[in-house]
This record gives structure tokens, C-alpha cells and sequence, in this order.
């Protein structure tokens, strides 16, 4: 799974790409310099590793990962072409969740393509180009199934609905996101199908001025109330200072980190956010070879999640021993939770927790 960044030209987006991944994408003081995705993997921060490794000695430590996409910058007109239009809009599609990005920061400098500094404009031309685009989609689509409805039974019935229920609300100038949550899985499921843009759901980043890093200026205020409003949430970074830290030594990227009075760079909560929001979470393996963070969908059974390690696990899925962090800090040893009782046998259709320690027993 993947998120994509988004947002207008010169807001900050592969300065932000960049501080994440370190892939060194291009960031330019012009429109457009993003024109192809680049794609980068991120460590998901996890300080549980960390606390089961005081208790297991291992050879390496290895955190969850997590795809991001550099998306090109999205302008007024692009679904009916302007800009990079519908190649911007493809790319989009393609993703599973979106990091917008809203420039919150003055500086004469670097250009802004709407002349500028306003974060609810910014934020309502993104939004109003995303749900026109879902709208020409859904159009083309209706005359389909009102014929399909006609003749196709409750199924074609029920799809038929949602599809005038979306154009509706798009109509009235509302994401398709805000609809979701009075849905039916069933129903959450047909409509994610469609590929619908403003189905995403989404996480705001407000790039703040070095001189706001908490955000808690003004124009970062803004962008926190529109996600509140949404049922959503925002993270402030400011993406100039980010990319800056990532540069440094750890020594000197928490010496940095203490003068600005930060407990962690802000892309840390970032990359925490982005899994939540895909709905991701994690389970442990630990033993001497390596501690690692896998990464498994919310509702994923014990065999399935063998199955991330190796097929063959779960083909050949006997049971998980399972047990928990705060069992091994008051323990100490894997041993001492075995002895006290503490390690749980589960079968097929246990499913995991999260921050779950697993050993998968199998034959094959």
C-alpha cells in the first residue's frame, strides 16, 4: 500500500519527499518540477523495537516500511486538463491514501502559482478539481447502470444508489470522503472500487515557517480546523527544517531538536500517521538473527499474517505463540514468559493485535 503527496506547485511537496526518504527528488522555485512520481520507502518510527531489544539481544533491528509517492503539483483547471491534468489525475488514483500538502509559510521567494498565501483557497481548489474529476467519472457511469438497474436486480439496484448518492454529494461540493462512514463495509466497498479521488482518505500536513514549527501560528490554525471539521486530522512540519535534520548525525539532530524544544522530528509523527491511515498496524518477530516490525492490515488473521513473512508459513500454518510487550518488560525473557504462563497458543482464526510478539509454528 502507498500514499501519494499532493497538493499545489511549490507548497513543499518534494522538499517534504525528500526529508522522508532522502531520495534526493528534484526541488525547484517553479511549477511542475515534479512531472514523473518518484516513489520512496519510509521507516515507520517504532520505539517497541527499541524495548524488546533491551530484553533480546539480535544482530539487526528492522521497522515497518511504508511506500510514498511524489505526485506532481495539482492546479485550478486540472480536470479538464490545465496543467499536467489528467496525467496528475492518474497518478493520484493509483495510490491508497493521500499526505496534502498546504503551504503555511510566507517567503517572497518562492513563487506561489495563485499569488499568495491562503490555505483554505489552496485547499478548496485541490478538493474542487479532485471532486470534479469524480464527478465526469461518475456521469459517464450513470446511464450504464440505470440501465443495468433496470434489469440487474437488487445488486445492480443498491450500486445504482451509491453512484447517485456520490454524484450528489459532489454536486454540492462535498468529498466523497465525508460520505463513508454511513456506509455498510458492502457499500464502502463498492464505491472504493470506482477509484473515486475524494474517497481517499486523508492526512494534512501544514508546512509551517521555521519560525512556527509546533504550528501554531494562523495559517496552520486554518488547515487544523478544516481537518477537524472533516473528522480528519493534521500534522504541522516545517519541510525547509526537516530536510535539514535529516542531514544531520543523530548527536546532532537531537541537540537541534532540543533547541527548538521538538521531541522527535515532526516526519516521525508523519510517517505514524500515513500507516494509521492506511489502516496498517504491526506485528514482532524477535529472535538473535533480527528483531522486525511487520506490517499487516487491521483484522488480519494469525495465518495470513505468517503468510507477509512466507507463503509456506501459512500453507503450512500449525498455530502462533503469542505474547506482549509488557509481559517481557516485567519478565525480562522469553523463558520466563513461557514459564509464568504467559505465552498463548492461537489457532486459524485468531486475529492479530496490535504490537502482538508472534513465533509461527508450521509444516510444509
Amino acid at each position: 500500500m502507498q500514499v501519494g503527496i499532493v497538493g499545489l506547485p511549490n507548497v513543499g511537496k518534494s522538499t517534504l519527499f525528500n526529508a522522508l526518504t532522502n531520495a534526493g527528488a528534484l526541488a525547484a522555485n517553479y511549477p511542475f518540477a515534479t512531472i514523473e512520481p518518484n516513489v520512496g520507502v519510509v521507516s515507520v518510527p517504532d520505539e517497541r523495537l527499541a524495548q524488546i531489544n533491551k530484553f533480546i539481544a539480535t544482530e539487526k533491528i528492522v521497522p515497518a516500511l511504508l511506500r510514498v509517492v511524489d505526485i506532481a503539483g495539482l492546479v485550478r483547471g486540472a480536470s479538464s486538463g490545465e496543467g499536467l491534468g489528467n496525467k496528475f489525475l492518474a497518478h493520484i488514483r493509483e495510490v491508497d491514501a493521500i499526505l496534502h500538502v498546504v503551504r503555511c509559510f510566507q517567503d517572497g521567494e518562492v513563487l506561489h502559482v495563485e499569488h499568495g498565501v491562503d490555505p483554505q483557497r489552496d485547499i478548496d481548489i485541490s478538493d474542487a478539481e479532485l471532486m470534479l474529476a469524480d464527478l465526469e467519472t461518475l456521469e459517464k457511469s450513470l446511464d450504464k447502470h440505470r440501465r443495468l438497474a433496470r434489469t440487474g436486480g437488487k445488486e445492480a439496484g443498491m450500486v445504482l444508489g451509491l453512484m447517485e448518492a456520490c454524484a450528489e454529494s459532489l454536486r454540492r461540493g462535498k468529498p466523497l470522503r465525508s460520505l463513508l462512514a454511513g456506509y455498510k463495509p458492502e457499500e464502502r466497498k463498492a464505491i472504493s472500487s470506482w477509484g473515486m479521488l475524494t474517497a481517499k482518505k486523508v492526512l494534512y500536513v501544514a508546512n509551517v515557517d521555521e519560525s512556527d514549527p509546533h504550528g501554531r501560528g494562523p495559517l496552520a490554525e486554518v488547515v487544523r480546523r478544516r481537518a477537524a471539521d472533516e473528522g480528519g486530522a493534521m500534522t504541522p512540519v516545517c519541510a525547509k527544517l526537516e530536510a535539514e535534520l535529516a542531514e544531520l548525525t543523530d548527536q546532532d539532530r537531537q541537540a537541534m531538536l532540543k533547541d527548538l524544544g521538538l521531541p522527535e522530528p515532526a516526519l516521525d509523527a508523519v510517517a505514524r500517521q500515513a500507516y494509521r491511515l492506511l489502516g496498517l498496524q504491526s506485528f514482532f518477530t524477535a529472535g538473535p538473527k533480527e528483531i522486525r516490525a511487520w506490517t499487516i492490515a487491521q483484522g488480519t488473521t494469525a495465518p495470513q499474517a505468517a503468510g507477509v513473512i512466507h507463503s509456506d508459513f501459512e500453507k503450512g500454518f500449525i498455530r502462533a505463540e503469542v505474547y506482549n510487550i509488557a509481559d517481557l518488560q516485567v519478565l525480562k525473557s522469553e523463558a520466563a514468559i513461557r514459564a509464568a504462563g504467559k505465552m498463548r497458543s492461537e489457532g486459524k482464526n485468531y486475529v492479530l493485535q496490535e504490537g502482538d510478539i508472534v513465533h509461527f509454528l508450521f509444516n510444509v
